[in-house]
């Protein structure tokens, strides 16, 4: 099976940009859609963006739209989210996902999604 770990989270100020890392390992996995998504504490999972295995494809949601950025490197194994003009309301645990499927539409879905265990982004008002 495939393990993920996640890592590039922190504080940031409004305005300013992080850029996460998941790095896959276990098994190779430039066949798996990749993904990520959100959480705040006592909220439901929301999902952020997403990729194909080729990286031809790729899906966001709208808040993400136009600030964010996924984009994978199938030699290292990894898969990143450069996230711009960060708000407050960014502040969440990141989490990366997984589909054996292969397509960035199947990891939005989550039903066979493998999940990484977060990293924390905090943005300062």
């Amino acid at each position: 099976q495939v393990q993920l770990a996640e890592s590039g989270g922190g504080l940031v100020q409004a305005g300013g940009s992080l850029r996460l890392s998941c790095a896959a390992s276990g098994r190779t996995s430039s066949s798996y859609g990749m993904g990520w998504f959100r959480q705040i504490p006592g909220n439901a999972r929301e999902f952020v963006a997403s990729i194909s295995n080729s990286g031809g494809m790729t899906s966001y949601s709208d808040s993400a739209k136009g600030r964010f950025a996924i984009t994978r490197d199938n030699a290292k194994n990894t898969v990143y989210l450069q996230m711009n003009n960060l708000r407050s309301e960014d502040t969440a645990v990141y989490i990366c996902a997984a589909d054996r499927s292969g397509t960035a539409s199947s990891v939005r879905t989550t039903p066979n999604n493998v999940w990484g265990q977060g990293t924390q982004v905090t943005v300062s008002s």
